[in-house]
């Protein structure tokens, strides 16, 4: 007895030999126009405001030692090659390399963007990228972003390179923290690292010393800080205080400017805790 016909079955597999067909139509297309094809232009594109490198600089990177594109037929030209010489160069963190149909070569550029410049103890001067990676500085461009120096004994090689010391990598989760917040991006211009790496907090508005410590409980850190901000210079001044010491969990202390015998005040802060989410009151004990 013959077996009823799966049409639908039979229809299925008709219609992926139909698409396996017309792709590899296609394909052997486009490999027939590659073929014949020169390249015409070279569009390089560089999203962002900061520019570490140029377009003459990325166009230059794509024609050494292959001379020119421009002319050169498509088959002939290397695209993962090209790819390799642009992310080799330590400003360029991410390059896609492709041609179209019209025998244009397209660059898509993305830079590295720093968070950090760094002045270590013996003057070298690097960057430090959002990826955590040292970076060299640029001739063409100089990056708007926080400054640290004091006690720093990374060193830079003047390549790409991951953080080797613990204070490095502290400078950079607090810059880091920094960075991707608005009012503390704003105010703080500046990580001084002290003879007990000790990070130190420059501000824009106040010449307090803020004595961060370490990168160890950064949120809770800039918490009470804010709080002080709010609760303790409204009633003192700016002018009131030579250091805010934040190292300490659970509390400010404090140095008062005009006193000779540099006496300590603690401040109490606001936690998360709500049996004492209160508003926090000046307490200060001299």
């Amino acid at each position: 007895m013959l077996k009823r016909i799966n049409w639908r079955a039979v229809l299925i597999g008709f219609t992926w030999v139909i698409s396996l067909a017309a792709v590899i139509t296609l394909m052997s297309f486009i490999e027939i126009k590659k073929v014949e094809n020169t390249c015409n232009k070279v569009e390089i594109i560089l999203p962002g405001n900061q520019f570490f490198i140029e377009k003459a600089e990325i166009d230059q990177l794509l024609n050494d030692n292959n001379g020119l594109l421009v002319g050169r037929r498509l088959a002939n030209i290397n695209i993962q090659k090209l790819e390799d010489r642009l992310v080799a160069n330590p400003f360029i963190e991410y390059a896609k390399v492709y041609f179209d149909m019209n025998g244009v070569i397209h660059a898509e550029i993305k830079q590295r963007e720093p968070i950090l410049r760094v002045l270590n103890f013996t003057g070298q001067d690097f960057y430090i990228d959002k990826n955590g990676l040292k970076i060299p500085l640029s001739d063409h461009f100089t990056a708007r972003v926080l400054v640290a120096n004091g006690a720093i004994m990374e060193g830079f090689n003047n390549k790409i390179d991951t953080l080797k010391t613990r204070i490095a990598k502290d400078l950079f989760a607090t810059a880091k923290y920094i960075a991707q917040d608005e009012l503390w991006s704003e105010q703080i211009v500046q990580i001084y690292v002290n003879s007990n790496n000790d990070m130190e907090l420059v501000p824009r508005v106040g010449s307090q010393k803020i004595i961060f410590g370490d990168a160890e409980d950064l949120e809770n850190k800039f918490r009470n800080l804010l709080v002080f901000y709010k609760k303790a210079i409204p009633m003192v001044g700016w002018d009131a205080y030579s250091s805010i010491n934040l190292k300490f969990k659970g509390q400010i202390v404090c140095v008062k400017r005009d006193s000779t015998l540099n006496i300590e005040k603690e401040i109490p802060v606001l936690t998360d805790s709500a049996s004492t989410n209160k508003e926090v009151q000046d307490s200060i004990k001299i």
